[in-house]
């Protein structure tokens, strides 16, 4: 099946942010912003706990959208 330039370059480009990992542990998106922060700032929090499992789903997931898209250019 053929993808167009701009559907594929649109799927290419899309990201992955902080509210797709807030999503996964059912946090919200500052929660993910707080423990992305330099230690050392006020502001800063522990990541939530089960946040490598979390990551490791996200990971996959875009892993697989990209194969699909790398598949129907071909």
């Amino acid at each position: 099946m053929a993808i167009d330039f701009i559907a594929a370059t649109d799927a290419l480009f899309s990201k992955t942010g902080p509210e797709d990992l807030a999503g996964e542990l059912g946090c919200s998106a500052q929660t993910i912003r707080q423990a992305r922060m330099d230690a050392t700032k006020d502001g800063h929090r522990t990541p939530p706990e089960g946040w490598e499992a979390a990551t490791a789903r996200l990971a996959r997931q875009k892993a697989a959208q990209l194969q699909k898209l790398a598949d129907r250019l071909v």
